[in-house]
């Protein structure tokens, strides 16, 4: 499956971003092969609705998942229309995007069925 972890770097062994719209880049990784490619998130810079610039990206890469801290309400309705799960990684844990990727194979993440916060609102 392919999914979306977002990062703070360039790669697999970046710091994992708990920040969705505002993340400053995202690692597309295919679960089962293990072939990454890293993406600049087209979003971070928004004067407003980075959640829904970032969503409608992570769309367009093809991922049928993301893996983030968390989802505003403008993002997960972007999301899971387009059929993308969203999953919580743990935060304040200096996770790399590896050990997070680790962390969904072993079926360890949380899947959320709804926004996790009210949304920033262009902040």
């Amino acid at each position: 499956m392919k999914l979306v972890i977002s990062i703070t770097g360039n790669n697999l062994e970046s710091p994992f971003d708990p920040r969705f719209g505002r993340t400053a880049a995202f690692c597309l990784v295919d679960s089962e092969t293990g072939a990454w490619t890293a993406h600049e998130n087209p979003a971070l810079s928004a004067s407003g609705g980075a959640g829904v610039q970032a969503a409608q990206f992570i769309a367009k890469l093809g991922a049928k998942a993301v893996i983030s801290g968390a989802y505003g309400p403008n993002a997960f309705d972007t999301l899971s229309p387009a059929g993308i799960e969203m999953y919580l990684a743990p935060t304040g844990e200096n996770l790399t995007a590896a050990e997070v990727l680790a962390l969904f194979k072993a079926g360890k993440l949380n899947k959320t069925d709804s926004a996790t916060h009210a949304g920033h609102h262009g902040k």
